[in-house]
């Protein structure tokens, strides 16, 4: 249920906090120091290396995808449906795939798959490859996605000492939000500068890279041999149905997938951009705005709230995420379109409190299962929030589909922030009993503050929850 969408690490949920000292702030210079030692270990550099050159290469195709649909179809309707498929194969075909190469050396699947999509990506920039054949293409190279991001993550504890584990994934989670923006900018003047099929090249080029950076610096090692042990689908049921029993997990779980509907001005970037007169630039423009407010929501809530204040600002910032979009029914120009689509992007910061609360409000053991089904449903939510907005494009325009998305996601965030008040001192009681925190004297209060791990803009991620 983060913002880390697509190729993020799986989070580390049941790691103790990184400092022995509960309740206190840590300090800039202390946080700059605990970066530093992360990245002192040279494999962490070159995994963290790769997962840059793999994240701006996929955005800046994302771009040129959108650009290039669009412009040989001048449909929305298919340029929706070609962009849903970066969310839905992984979550059809992802956890198999994940599960049969799971026995399989960790570095080699890596080092494999890259050099697998980067050929995949390379067809598609071939222009006598027919539309057809692009989707198809597309498929494949994010479904092999799934059991990558799953030997990265299951690498990762071998890399990173334990103390440094769960700072390490949030650097992948950062590197991400970050990489979006970049990505996507760099991807509308790229795409206007070199044509969409020189782009995918490029995306081609970095997978290789991204294979060369684990091959020269990444050294092999042990692997489990043990196959996945429990059917795929009981396991989905019994963790689905442990989340909804729960008020409290089944509401912030809802509240992750509000973003099926935040999501709609991305997958409808491309049409949108048309009927503002604009071109790849635009497209690039449109795309990144939402993630860059994201980013800054982050820093800016991380630094300036407590934790117990985050799980109150969890539902007005949930309808900050879609407000925003309602404007663009007034056809704002595109300075003004771009300022809303910020602000939107910096409401959906309540995704990471949302995922730290959703953490607090599951038992001990179960947190990782509920986590994957939660971020499986973000997936899922996504991918149907643009492909029934491509549909309703085809009918009305793209500005009016993402004000009534807005207009739809506000309304349920509003149920969703009642009913998240009936639950927040509840969870904020649990996060307090276990961090080892006395609890408030009466009813559980939400007011009360978190254990020093929880500080920062590093307390939001769901990776350091407590043990």
């Amino acid at each position: 249920m983060s913002i880390t969408m697509r190729g993020g690490e799986q989070p580390f949920l049941d790691l103790p906090p990184a400092t022995t000292e509960p309740g206190r702030h840590r300090t800039a210079r202390r946080r700059a120091a605990s970066y530093r030692a992360v990245f002192a270990i040279r494999e962490f550099r070159a995994l963290w290396s790769a997962q840059v050159v793999s994240y701006l290469g996929d955005q800046i195709a994302q771009v040129a995808i959108a650009v290039l649909v669009y412009t040989k179809t001048g449909s929305a309707e298919l340029t929706a449906l070609v962009y849903a498929l970066t969310y839905l194969p992984p979550i059809l075909g992802g956890p198999l795939l994940a599960g049969l190469m799971a026995p399989l050396p960790r570095r080699q699947v890596m080092i494999t798959l890259d050099l697998v999509r980067g050929g995949l990506v390379e067809l598609m920039a071939l222009p006598s490859v027919p539309l057809a054949g692009t989707c198809a293409l597309l498929c494949v190279t994010v479904l092999l996605g799934a059991p990558f991001s799953a030997a990265r993550s299951a690498m990762l504890p071998q890399i990173l000492p334990r103390e440094r584990l769960a700072l390490g994934s949030t650097l992948g989670n950062m590197t991400f939000q970050t990489s979006q923006v970049a990505g996507f900018l760099a991807g509308g003047i790229l795409v206007a500068t070199l044509g969409a099929y020189r782009s995918l090249a490029l995306d081609a080029l970095s997978f290789c890279l991204s294979a060369a950076l684990i091959t020269g610096w990444v050294r092999p090692r042990p692997y489990s041999t043990e196959a996945l042990a429990r059917p795929l689908l009981h396991t989905l049921t019994r963790d689905v149905a442990l989340i909804f029993r729960r008020p409290a997990a089944r509401t912030l779980v809802l509240f992750g997938w509000l973003a099926g509907f935040a999501v709609v001005p991305e997958g409808l970037a491309a049409p949108y951009a048309r009927t503002l007169g604009g071109g790849p630039i635009t497209v690039g423009l449109l795309m990144c705005a939402m993630p860059a407010g994201t980013v800054a929501g982050i820093l800016a809530i991380g630094r300036l709230s407590r934790p117990d204040e985050r799980l109150k600002m969890i539902g007005a910032l949930a309808t900050l995420s879609c407000a925003p979009l309602v404007a663009s029914i007034l056809r704002p120009p595109l300075p003004l379109l771009l300022l809303l689509f910020v602000l939107a992007g910096a409401g959906g910061a309540y995704q990471l409190a949302a995922a730290r609360a959703f953490v607090q409000a599951m038992p001990n053991g179960q947190r990782g299962q509920a986590f994957g089904v939660a971020q499986s449903g973000l997936l899922t939510a996504q991918g149907l929030g643009i492909l029934i907005a491509g549909a309703a494009a085809r009918w009305i325009s793209p500005p009016a589909v993402v004000a009534i998305a807005g207009a739809l996601g506000v309304t349920a965030a509003a149920v969703l922030a009642a009913e998240w008040g009936r639950h927040r001192s509840l969870v904020a009681g649990l996060a307090r009993a276990r961090s080892g925190l006395p609890a408030a004297a009466g009813p559980a209060s939400p007011g009360g503050r978190a254990s020093g791990a929880g500080e920062g803009s590093h307390a939001m991620q769901p990776n350091d929850g407590p043990p």
